[in-house]
């Protein structure tokens, strides 16, 4: 008989901050759960849903699942500290996807910075007419350096526009620059500095020769 596997404790942030990051749910046919890895991901002993008790299989060998945590463009309208982070719990035919998407991708395993999208695509064969058919699902997998490549470089700015203010970072620029009235002050500022670091030649005595 196997030994059952110990309890993993949750992580020190979410300990910290008392909650977890919520799982990753497929209500309805065709449901996506798309986004980058943010954490390593981790192998533990599957628990039922119910009770909370470690799962074996008959011959006594736990049932494992692959943890992966994703950070995604969902939020939930009732929770204003909800940040878009979900893990999902891979295993089953879903398990068989997600290494069939990593193969297609030449990759040998997920790997942070990597984009992992997975559809809820169809239903399979109900192999016990009391409960609902297992989800069967679709995968696919960017590596990280691909997401690398594929990351487009920042527009230039347009003509007259700043690429720089002293004592203020590029993100405050940005919010600056979206106020039509401060954008044009910007301007001003920049054409004045310009201007005064450029040598003075109107009225300057022209040698005769």
């Amino acid at each position: 008989m196997t030994t059952p596997q110990q309890y993993q404790a949750p992580s020190a942030d979410d300990f910290l901050m008392g909650g977890g990051v919520p799982s990753a749910k497929f209500p309805t046919l065709g449901t996506t759960v798309s986004g980058r890895i943010t954490e390593r991901p981790t192998v533990e002993q599957q628990r039922d849903f119910t009770t909370g008790e470690l799962k074996f299989w008959d011959d006594g060998k736990p049932q494992m699942q692959l943890v992966v945590t994703l950070a995604t463009n969902e939020r939930d309208p009732e929770n204003p500290e909800d940040d878009g982070a979900r893990r999902l719990y891979v295993k089953g035919q879903m398990k068989n996807a997600v290494a069939s998407a990593v193969r297609s991708a030449g990759a040998r395993g997920l790997e942070v910075g990597g984009t992992l999208t997975v559809t809820y695509a169809r239903d399979g064969q109900k192999s016990n007419p009391r409960f609902n058919a297992p989800k069967n699902f679709d995968a696919q997998y960017v590596p990280a350096a691909q997401n690398e490549l594929n990351t487009p470089d920042p527009a230039p700015a347009p003509a007259g526009v700043p690429s720089a203010v002293p004592g203020l970072s590029q993100e405050q620029l940005a919010a600056a620059m979206a106020n039509p009235a401060t954008a044009a002050l910007l301007q001003q500022q920049q054409a004045a500095a310009a201007a005064a670091q450029t040598p003075a030649t109107a009225g300057a005595d022209v040698p005769q020769f």
